[in-house]
């Protein structure tokens, strides 16, 4: 199924200070026979969660293509930086992998907000940005054609996630009344922004808007409006450590199993299903990728990562493995790690990933289709994979 979409950009520019730690991640190579590869991450802060995961995905990719003896001969050696989930300290760690480091390509970050900020030191510097886990349309907007030709985006949008969920939760669970409750950031509430846009077109009103600061952790006076004032849906885009507190709070309130949580916040894992299993019931996430899928590579990808680290491996991990293999797989093709040649074979890339074919568009996003699910019975179930095409403002 296929979704049009229109929106237009804001473009937005940050400043350029200092730290961040890099480490190389390979054992010693000849220069010559390296593709430097860095990876902004936050590895510390209140999403360092996120970094942990998405440096350990990159880690077993990277290990993976050098045990095989590389991509055309040459090892790839990564370097980390902490962008402790902030532009300044994002731009720092950018800056900081370019000038001293030496890399041609990045990976980041996880934050929308960093990315953004990161998007133009890249430009300058004429380095290849690969976004792995970024959800803000705006990086999508003045990406290729829209000015930023450094920039590629393998991660769907928010965009695209707020039409899936939206047209799901109307058409196939009849919900017409809702609330929001979302993290206060450029990710959470870009997400309401196209849900609120979408939304008329189901016949959808929201009765409550509320967003929540990082960290926060007490949502009973939300809740209890919620409960007071109808809603059939909480709209939640939010961070993963806060849906449990969140979730235990609505059993604590009296509506889990009457309001259902709809959105995007790892509703899916069995941590955050077991802490508050009522409240999870019927939750409707959609998402670029789940433990849960049902192809060979993704199976193996799960099993390998779980053997490694002893820990099952959650989106971030995934989709920071698969980027570093969708680079390597456009480095081969292009026969060369020269950057711009790199950037050319991105644009004309067909590359196989786990969840289907990825190609990418004038804007340098990829086309890659959503997988919704829903907990049925504590379990997530997957109800199909949806594709959504973004259809960018008038040049």
């Amino acid at each position: 199924m296929t979704h049009q979409f229109n929106r237009r950009m804001l473009c937005i520019s940050t400043a350029i200070l200092a730290i961040a730690g890099s480490v190389p991640f390979t054992a010693t190579v000849q220069a010559a026979d390296t593709i430097k590869l860095g990876i902004v991450a936050p590895m510390s802060g209140p999403n360092a969660r996120y970094g942990g995961f998405s440096l350990r995905g990159a880690e077993l990719a990277v290990k993976d293509i050098n045990d095989v003896g590389g991509v055309n001969g040459m090892k790839i050696q990564l370097f980390n930086a902490d962008s402790q989930g902030t532009p300044v300290e994002g731009v720092s760690a950018t800056r900081r992998l370019i000038d001293q480091e030496g890399v041609d390509f990045i990976i980041g970050d996880v934050s929308s907000s960093v990315t953004l900020a990161m998007q133009p030191v890249a430009e300058d510097a004429e380095v290849l940005l690969l976004n792995a886990a970024s959800s803000n349309p705006k990086i999508t907007y003045q990406a290729g054609v829209g000015g930023f030709k450094w920039t590629y985006r393998n991660y769907p949008t928010d965009e695209n996630r707020a039409l899936v969920v939206a047209k799901y939760a109307a058409e196939q669970r009849g919900f017409t009344k809702f609330a929001v409750l979302s993290v206060d950031s450029d990710y959470g509430r870009s997400a309401i922004t196209f849900t609120k846009k979408y939304l008329p077109e189901f016949k959808g009103q929201i009765l409550s808007e509320d967003y929540y600061k990082e960290g926060e952790v007490d949502f009973r006076s939300v809740l209890a409006k919620i409960r007071d004032n109808g809603a059939q849906a909480i709209i939640y885009y939010g961070l993963a450590d806060t849906t449990p507190i969140l979730a235990r709070q609505m059993v604590e309130l009296g509506i889990a199993g009457k309001v259902t949580l709809i959105g995007n916040g790892e509703f899916n894992t069995e941590k955050t299903i077991k802490s508050a299993p009522t409240a999870l019931e019927g939750a409707v996430e959609a998402a670029a990728w789940l433990p849960q899928f049902d192809s060979p590579a993704s199976k193996a990808f799960v099993e390998k990562f779980t053997t490694t680290y002893k820990e099952a491996p959650n989106n971030h991990a995934y989709v920071h493995w698969d980027t570093v293999n969708l680079l390597a797989a456009a480095i081969k093709q292009a026969g060369s790690a020269d950057k711009t040649k790199v950037r050319d074979a991105l644009s004309k890339i067909k590359y196989k990933s786990p969840v289907g074919d990825v190609t990418f568009d004038d804007h340098n996003q990829a086309r890659l289709p959503m997988i919704l699910l829903q907990i049925e019975k504590g379990v997530p179930s997957i109800k199909g994979a949806y594709s959504a095409d973004i259809q960018y403002p008038a040049k």
